[in-house]
């Protein structure tokens, strides 16, 4: 499993990394605070508070081009 701490403060970025990870057959979450949700689902993201960075959880090791490709949304 890997974490990463994504910014989705735009709502094109949310529909641009939902159209990111909807492509990779990993289980992806997002969780913020007590809250997780399923990273493949529109609604879902909307629900959480986009206000400050989220945490994204693949349940994968072998994600390298996944994570490359989500680089303009991680937060160093």
């Amino acid at each position: 499993m890997k974490s990463l701490k994504v910014s989705l403060s735009m709502a094109e970025s949310v529909k641009n990394f939902v159209n990111v990870v909807s492509k990779y057959p990993y289980d992806i979450d997002l969780r913020s605070g007590r809250f997780v949700i399923d990273a493949k689902s529109l609604l879902g993201i909307f629900s959480l508070d986009l206000s400050k960075p989220i945490v994204l959880e693949i349940y994968s090791d072998k994600c390298d081009d996944l994570v490359s490709e989500l680089a303009p949304f991680i937060v160093k």
